[in-house]
């Protein structure tokens, strides 16, 4: 537990790194109004902060700079959500005012309007992506090397794609296949359709089917419809150039090759979904090596209580959260209650 007096330098500390993306030394806090302590009174606290694993000391700076642990503290101990400015406001109800009859259109260009607010990268999954999933699966042989995969979804829709079909596989091998895949899979998340195939009907097909590797291929290939990709929605992922901590060339090109990888993403986001209201991941708790220096923070819109889309912001960990987390707030707002409205008409 902090003393009231570290957390005030700790808050102080964060505020100012935030601004500034240098180390904060105790001078620069000293002659803020808000604290009211000499400089060597808050040397002493911060070396108490960073040796309770708050803050850290990057290179030999006598500057400090807050750890994950320190977001982490600053973060769960937020004041209430600010109010935002007037004109931001005016943003957000303008762009609801519009007619924007798409439910694809109002996600894009939810997530537009994020990214251009905050100045981060904005992630979004539309409506329903969590809800459907694989209802059957069929492989239509059209020739000897050729055959076309049928998907139905729980929500009706079709999709197929032609798919080559390696020589001495048999039209019974392939039935068997797709007896296993509709006895296994059946009910299985769209998006989680890949992994499944490995993870779930891997072993299976190993012990049922002889040309179970080419076979497995020809079912990722027909997986890789990208139908839940157009679902996601990025946007403003060239905003994490424009931060200080991106400046090394190998951090930010894993990040903007994960931005390539809609599966990835959307795991990431149908994680982060688990829960009501603000959710805020930073560093390690995102799960994934490239973000280890990014936050991401996200929320759910819903119907009638029913989370249909997930709505986030991924930025450095030195992210504005006390402006980030209100906007986000109030959009996913906004937005459940759009689509209450369309879902009720």
């Amino acid at each position: 537990m902090l003393t009231e007096r570290q957390r005030m330098i700790l808050n102080a500390i964060v505020d100012d790194y935030i601004r500034s993306a240098e180390p904060v030394g105790s001078r620069s806090i000293s002659k803020r109004g808000d604290v009211g302590y000499s400089p060597a009174t808050i040397r002493n606290e911060m070396a108490d902060l960073e040796e309770l694993g708050f803050l850290e000391q990057p290179h030999t700076s006598a500057g400090r700079i807050p750890s994950h642990k320190g977001y982490r503290y600053y973060v769960d101990h937020l004041s209430p959500l600010d109010l935002l400015a007037p004109e931001e406001l005016a943003t957000m109800k303008m762009f609801f005012a519009e007619k924007l009859n798409a439910l694809e259109q109002v996600v894009q260009h939810a997530g537009t309007i994020l990214s251009h607010m905050t100045n981060y990268t904005s992630i979004l999954l539309g409506p329903e992506v969590f809800h459907t999933s694989l209802r059957h699966f069929q492989l239509l042989p059209l020739s000897d090397d050729t055959a076309v995969a049928i998907i139905v979804t729980s929500t009706g829709q079709v999709e197929n794609k032609t798919v080559k079909i390696p020589s001495g596989v048999s039209v019974s091998e392939m039935e068997k296949v797709v007896n296993l895949l509709n006895y296994k899979l059946a009910g299985v998340p769209i998006y989680k359709l890949k992994s499944a195939l490995y993870n779930e009907l891997g072993q299976e097909m190993q012990r049922y089917v002889t040309h179970f590797e080419e076979l497995t291929k020809v079912l990722d290939e027909a997986f890789d419809n990208g139908q839940d990709g157009q679902r996601l929605f990025l946007s403003g992922a060239t905003n994490m150039l424009t931060q200080p901590e991106f400046r090394d060339v190998d951090k930010i090109k894993d990040i903007l090759d994960l931005f390539e990888q809609t599966p990835t993403l959307m795991k990431m986001l149908a994680s982060a979904s688990i829960g009501t209201g603000i959710q805020v991941r930073i560093g390690s708790e995102i799960n994934h090596d490239a973000f280890a220096n990014c936050s991401l923070i996200t929320a759910t819109y819903a119907i009638e209580g029913e989370s249909v889309g997930t709505i986030g912001i991924l930025g450095p960990t030195r992210m504005d959260y006390a402006r980030v987390i209100p906007i986000l707030d109030i959009l996913s707002k906004n937005l459940t209650q759009f689509f209450t409205k369309k879902h009720d008409k």
